[in-house]
């Protein structure tokens, strides 16, 4: 096994070299470039390519869990992860009370102050940490908000009145910003999420195992997990992986080695038995062929 350190360039030099397969973690824009290099090739690809994953909280849920798993599958890593929550769908009579567990579970898990915390991470560079706070310009900041650029920080933050038209609902965030959007009824958060490109990971709180059942049928992503977050990552015998702008193929376990593995037909033959009803001509086979069938 070989491994090559760089940046664009060096992607680029190697993707014009010829490969059995090419497995790309990163965004859509990248993820197109390394289908297009392959092609050319006709190099199989895996490509796992993130995307925003929505979060539904139904109003029948225990707030407390929901709150707390929330806040985990959203920050965790400052919120620099594929499959962190990238919004939430609220069911309208739970906001409030939702919000305020969110804010409680933020100040247990980082502290009054999450710069302090030795457990929350920093945004990985300025670039990143530039983009994220052009993001922080929509809606109403009810929790965080606060950055520091010379230590690339950005503090837990949640987002009020998004409707889903901001700039922070076009990409994925890939930090620690959680916008909050409302909705009245099932079908339509179900209809919101499918408006966009289909995520990488979906998330959905209830109590209601008919409405769990209808959000997996009306629903496409990558990954699901019900009342929890982010934990079918860590489940090595769980497939992971995109469909649609979230990437294609699958990975861990078992799903690593096939990816991997190229599945090759192979039959072996011997001289006792030459059936010679395949070879032409073929004028008066047909008749053998009847007695046999």
């Amino acid at each position: 096994m070989s491994v090559v350190e760089g940046g664009a360039e060096t992607a680029q030099a190697l993707l014009h070299e010829r490969f059995d397969h090419i497995f790309f973690t990163g965004g859509v824009a990248t993820g197109r470039l390394v289908m297009a290099a392959a092609a050319k090739f006709l190099t199989p690809v895996t490509l796992e390519l993130g995307g925003k994953n929505p979060c539904i909280v139904d109003e029948d849920v225990h707030l407390d869990i929901a709150a707390r798993r929330i806040v985990f599958g959203k920050f965790f890593n400052a919120g620099q992860s594929c499959v962190a929550v990238d919004y939430l769908l609220v069911d309208r009579r739970v906001k409030q009370a939702l919000l305020s567990r969110i804010f409680k579970y933020i100040v247990e898990f980082y502290g009054e102050d999450a710069s302090r915390s030795p457990d929350f991470g920093r945004i990985v560079n300025e670039q990143h940490f530039d983009r994220l706070l052009e993001l922080l310009h929509a809606g109403d900041i009810v929790i965080g908000g606060r950055s520091d650029r010379a230590g690339r920080y950005i503090a837990p933050t949640v987002i009020d009145g998004i409707t889903g038209t901001e700039p922070i609902m076009e990409d994925e965030i890939f930090g620690p910003l959680l916008p909050i959007i409302v909705y009245d009824d099932l079908p339509e958060a179900i209809e919101f999420v499918n408006r966009r490109p289909k995520p990488l990971a979906f998330y959905f709180f209830s109590r209601n195992k008919a409405r769990q059942e209808q959000v997996l049928a009306g629903t496409s992503s990558g990954g699901v997990c019900i009342n929890d977050t982010v934990v079918h990552f860590t489940v090595t015998g769980l497939p992971f992986g995109g469909v649609g702008d979230s990437g294609m193929g699958k990975y861990h376990g078992k799903a690593s080695f096939e990816t991997f593995t190229h599945d090759r037909s192979i039959i072996r033959n011997n001289f006792l038995v030459d059936v010679f009803l395949r070879y032409p001509p073929y004028k008066d086979h047909l008749r053998w062929l009847r007695k046999l069938f």
